[in-house]
């Protein structure tokens, strides 16, 4: 077997950064990332569970790969994530695709290098799926995706319990990890090149670490004001909030703490107090409506995200009014909607009032226009500035040859501002990496587009 990989990640942050430290056990394991899945000697698809457009993802890749086993390549097949952690996925995947080797969840991604040594050895297919996390994991390596910016994870799980969310019982219970623990990482990836952190979890807002010294616990906002201390660190995002939990002192470090990026990912999920109360989201829409009041009074030009669903058991055309009606008045800069659909194993699943199909396109379709038109003035606002850009690399357009080469010596950059703002421009390949000052003759914001077919 060749000594190569290919991870598949399906998911959210937490997903891409457990891939990236799958990534970062292969490599201490001598093995190099392959581009081509089909030349890789061990395969991984990392799963999420929260939508439907992934589970059929996933197993629509999996089955693509039954031909390689069959023709007797000698590849390692490893499947991850959460959709691992549901056990009639496992039977499925043990009754329909026999050809995959390893089976591992969200709780032991640890000792995954183990696991390929045990499969090597024995020649026997493992399924090694924990139902809890127990003991937080420290120092574990990672191959990062971006030299200049990285993922951090601060805390594992949540206990909010959504009616229609899977990952309470596929991610457990909430676990901090103590701040010096994070501060150290972050130190760490500063003296690396680090510019930019997003601090990870499923509600970052409920973080609470024990201090190693045992001289008390650090709440969210203590561990940002921590994280803004270290030198090299210029940027500090998170993701994501649950309402229920932004306080006041969060808010103030919006307004107060320099390093800390003025946009904001704060997911609604329904405009409807009725709906609200049936997903278990223990607030109101006024009540959500006053905290961006409070934030956009703290900080006029914090850009605001959220996630909406549509069509959730029950959501009469009152309750999808209620949506539309807080869509307009927040003006998001940007959304991920998506159609509600069953998650096996939670409480909207017995919900006996599902909404049909074709009501649920249409409101989607009608949330959509709103959603873009709020976006698209606020992206009118930053006609005739000048925005500071940590610049990413080069576009996704040009890698896909889908824009015209600018004049010669320059590439087309992509890079994003402070508000999170994707912006598009042309540039010279050193400014990878770095901050740069773009014009707006120069600026390409690339239109908001959510329009994600896929459900909770």
């Amino acid at each position: 077997m060749n000594k190569s990989y290919h991870i598949t990640t399906f998911g959210c942050q937490m997903n891409e950064h457990d891939s990236e430290v799958i990534a970062g056990m292969l490599s201490e394991l001598g093995y190099e990332e392959s581009k081509e899945r089909k030349d890789a000697g061990i395969v991984i698809i990392n799963t999420c569970s929260v939508r439907e457009n992934a589970d059929k993802r996933f197993f629509g890749t999996l089955g693509q790969l039954k031909r390689r086993k069959e023709e007797g390549d000698d590849f390692l097949m490893c499947v991850c994530g959460c959709m691992m952690q549901q056990q009639h996925i496992i039977d499925t995947i043990k009754q329909k695709y026999p050809w995959v080797d390893i089976i591992f969840g969200t709780h032991n991604i640890h000792e995954f290098p183990k696991l390929v040594e045990n499969v090597i050895a024995e020649k026997k297919k493992i399924t090694d799926v924990w139902e809890d996390g127990g003991e937080i994991i420290e120092g574990l390596p990672s191959k990062r995706l971006y030299k200049h910016k990285s993922y951090v994870n601060i805390m594992y799980g949540c206990n909010n319990f959504c009616t229609y969310c899977i990952v309470p019982y596929t991610r457990g219970r909430e676990r901090s990890r103590k701040p010096e623990e994070i501060v150290r990482e972050i130190e760490a990836l500063s003296a690396d090149g680090v510019k930019e952190v997003m601090l990870l979890g499923q509600n970052v807002n409920s973080y609470k670490g024990e201090h190693e010294d045992g001289s008390g616990i650090a709440d969210f906002t203590d561990l940002i004001y921590m994280v803004s201390e270290i030198e090299g660190i210029e940027r500090i995002r998170f993701m994501t909030s649950h309402p229920k939990d932004l306080s006041d002192k969060l808010i103030e470090a919006f307004k107060n703490c320099s390093k800390l990026c003025k946009s904001l990912h704060l997911p609604v999920q329904a405009g409807s107090s009725d709906v609200l109360k049936r997903m278990n989201r223990k607030y109101t829409k006024e009540e959500y409506l006053a905290l961006v009041e409070k934030l956009r009074a703290a900080v006029p030009e914090i850009s605001l995200t959220t996630d909406i669903i549509v069509g959730f058991p029950g959501e009469t055309e009152e309750d999808f009014a209620e949506t539309i009606d807080l869509c307009r008045k927040v003006k998001y800069d940007s959304a991920f909607t998506f159609l509600y659909s069953i998650r096996k194993g939670t409480p909207a699943e017995k919900y006996e009032d599902q909404i049909p199909e074709e009501i649920k396109h249409r409101r989607f379709n009608e949330l959509v226009e709103v959603i873009n038109a709020g976006s698209a003035e606020k992206n009118a606002a930053y006609v005739g500035r000048t925005e500071r850009v940590l610049v990413e690399g080069v576009s996704k357009r040009e890698q896909a040859g889908k824009i015209e080469k600018p004049q010669p010596g320059l590439i087309n950059l992509s890079g994003r501002t402070d508000t999170f703002k994707l912006v598009n421009f042309a540039g010279t390949k050193d400014m990878i990496g770095n901050f740069a000052d773009v014009d707006s003759a120069h600026l390409r914001y690339r239109q908001t587009r959510r329009q994600i077919h896929s459900a909770l």
